[in-house]
């Protein structure tokens, strides 16, 4: 190194002194430059390094030691769709008339999520809960325990809250963690008593039916019987939502958005609302007159199969259930002896009677057993076989099938259907057949559920199931609609629909139309079971057998209705104390039907005397201006 001397002045002095500066080469100052910078740059390191250790013990802290706050933190201020109900469709006559409608109803509902984990404070909850709503403390502790979960998805508590409860909810809504108010709307029903049956109801989901639907929700309603029920999936429609920021107590922040419901689509009936309330007044002024209680009657359009009524006496209010019915209530009519609950119309079992005479004679003249001319004598009112007697309702004499008919000759319908002299009868077998053909022993597959199919025997399942042969006095017996013989109100309408329309049997419907919520309309088109099973020229005398029954035979009190009219008195013994239902069936107008019609009186002594003065004023009613 060199050494370099310089004169510099000392400020303080004045004097020169002698200095003295190290230098050095070019290769050995990059050397100490290089030094230098590598010291910045582990300073430069070691800040980076204590940075990533400060941020690593934040993250570590947030995420474990405080993590599970946090997230109940995250969970609670989210986003969340509170659900708005979807209107239900609503339920219509043939005239526009409404028969079902929406009322708007709110709901005391819980979210489990937000519920107190604290047990004190969930005691505390259900405790304020039971004085607001007035409802038990244990059932609602009950009910908040069973609850708690994770889920979003609300439980109902309370259905079809006062306004004053809601308003109790609202205010204390900060107090009441985890308890909110739904808006929902409930069933109204109007005449309820007159289209009960019809119609069923809707009520809340149990969890039997939400594991078979598993698209709705613990608050959802359900269709539970009738229309309501069958037609779930038309009447039900697609809920929407309103999404809102929640905090952590499930209180609303914000609105976000809104998600339209779209409503369920509406049913126009075949149903006449003003002839179902006709006949249900006069069954219920001939029940008084009888003594008797209950009754049924269908009346169907033989041109389509639409059910144009369709009443049971004794009937219930649906509005009950849809409200939740109390057990008090439910106990009254499930203990009631009439059972208003059950559905005679369509689910009801009994003997026909003399009403299915027309059958088997249509039967008996397809087959050749006999012919419109055949001539079978009365026998002085009772037939014998062996040690048997059948004995007829009165003693007849000799008679043609339409006057067999007419007059429900018993004797005669023995002779055709079990045979006897020089006729060779149906036998069961093709009995059976015909009863067949006319809808009898099958379900009519009408659109609301729970119908019976009545019965009719053969001779093999006697032997089958009773262990016993088949005797001809059980066919006797079948060929007036006895012995094991059964059916129900709506067969009986539905093949006097086939008699009058000349030989086609239709699937009775309820429903015409189904409206939908764009507009558009699906029409309910008639659908024929079977057709042309008897031939023209035979039905042509059956129905003048029908015919003859009011002009000449046993419902000559409907000789003077504004229209001519078909029909058939039936008078069918049940039980072991000689007492008998009463039954008429008919059609008219005679040359261009319009209804078909089964009257049903339930214990109600003779057709003629019971079912057929309901008939009587119904058709009147009808055909003389609905006055």
């Amino acid at each position: 190194m060199e050494r370099k001397k310089r004169n510099i002045l000392n400020v303080y002095t004045g004097m020169e002194i002698e200095d003295y500066v190290l230098t050095a080469t070019e290769k050995e100052a990059t050397k100490m430059e290089r030094g230098l910078e590598k010291k910045w740059l582990d300073y430069f390191w070691w800040l980076v390094v204590f940075f990533m250790l400060v941020l690593s013990s934040r993250i570590i802290f947030l995420t474990v030691i405080k993590g599970a706050y946090y997230q109940n933190i995250a969970r609670g201020n989210s986003i969340r769709s509170i659900v708005i109900k979807a209107p239900r469709g609503r339920i219509f006559d043939r005239t526009g008339a409404a028969l079902v409608s929406n009322a708007a109803s709110i709901d005391a509902v819980i979210t489990p999520a937000d519920l107190p984990k604290d047990d004190a404070q969930l005691l505390d909850l259900s405790q304020n809960l039971a004085l607001l709503l007035s409802m038990d403390q244990a059932e609602v502790q009950t009910k908040l325990e069973t609850s708690k979960s994770g889920s979003l998805n609300t439980v109902l508590l309370k259905e079809n809250i006062s306004q004053d409860e809601s308003l109790n909810i609202l205010e204390k809504q900060s107090a009441l963690t985890g308890i909110s108010i739904e808006k929902t709307a409930i069933r109204q029903y109007a005449d309820a008593q007159i289209f009960s049956h019809i119609l069923g109801y809707e009520g809340k989901i149990q969890q039997k039916e939400l594991d078979n639907n598993k698209s709705y929700g613990l608050t959802d309603y359900i269709g539970k019987q009738g229309l309501e029920k069958s037609y779930e999936n038309n009447l039900r429609g697609v809920n929407g939502a309103n999404q809102i920021e929640v905090d952590s107590i499930g209180s609303a922040k914000r609105e976000v958005g809104i998600i339209n419901p779209k409503p369920g689509s509406d049913l126009v009936l075949n149903i006449d609302a003003g002839l179902q309330k006709k006949v249900y007044d006069s069954i219920n002024v001939v029940l008084e007159k009888t003594g008797t209680k209950t009754a049924a009657a269908v009346i169907i359009d033989p041109k389509t199969g639409g059910v144009l009524a369709l009443v049971n006496v004794p009937s219930y209010d649906n509005n009950l259930f849809a409200k939740k019915i109390s057990m008090d209530d439910y106990a009254k009519l499930a203990n009631d002896p009439n059972k208003p609950l059950f559905n005679r119309a369509t689910t009801g079992e009994y003997p026909p009677g003399s009403t299915v005479k027309p059958a088997i004679a249509a039967g008996a003249l397809s087959e050749g057993t006999i012919t419109p001319a055949t001539i079978i004598d009365g026998l002085g009112g009772a037939l014998h076989v062996g040690g048997f007697s059948f004995g007829d309702w009165k003693a007849h004499g000799p008679s043609d099938v339409r006057t067999a008919i007419a007059q429900s000759n018993d004797i005669f319908f023995y002779t055709i259907g079990g045979g006897y002299g020089n006729i060779q009868g149906l036998g069961m077998d093709r009995m059976k057949k015909y009863y067949n053909f006319f809808g009898f022993g099958q379900p009519t597959g009408i659109d609301i559920g729970g119908e019976a199919s009545g019965f009719i025997p053969s001779e093999q399942w006697k032997q089958d199931t009773l262990g016993e042969k088949w005797y001809i006095g059980n066919s006797y017996h079948a060929s007036i609609g006895q012995g094991y013989v059964t059916a129900t109100p709506l067969q009986l309408a539905n093949y006097v629909a086939a008699i009058a329309n000349g030989g086609t049997l239709y699937k009775p419907h309820l429903v015409s139309q189904i409206k939908k919520s764009d507009g558009q309309v699906e029409s309910i088109k008639p659908e024929v079971i079977r057709s042309n099973f008897i031939a023209p020229d035979i039905l042509k005398v059956v129905q003048e057998g029908m015919r003859k029954t009011i002009t000449d035979g046993t419902a000559q009190v409907l000789k003077t209705m504004p229209v001519e009219i078909a029909g058939k008195t039936g008078t069918a013994q049940f039980g072991s104390n000689g007492q008998t239902h009463g039954w008429f069936i008919s059609y008219a107008p005679y040359n261009d039907p319009q209804i078909a019609m089964a009257v049903l009186v339930e214990g109600g002594g003779e057709g003629n005397s019971s079912a057929l003065p309901v008939t009587q004023e119904v058709l009147k009613w009808y055909f003389g201006g609905r006055q």
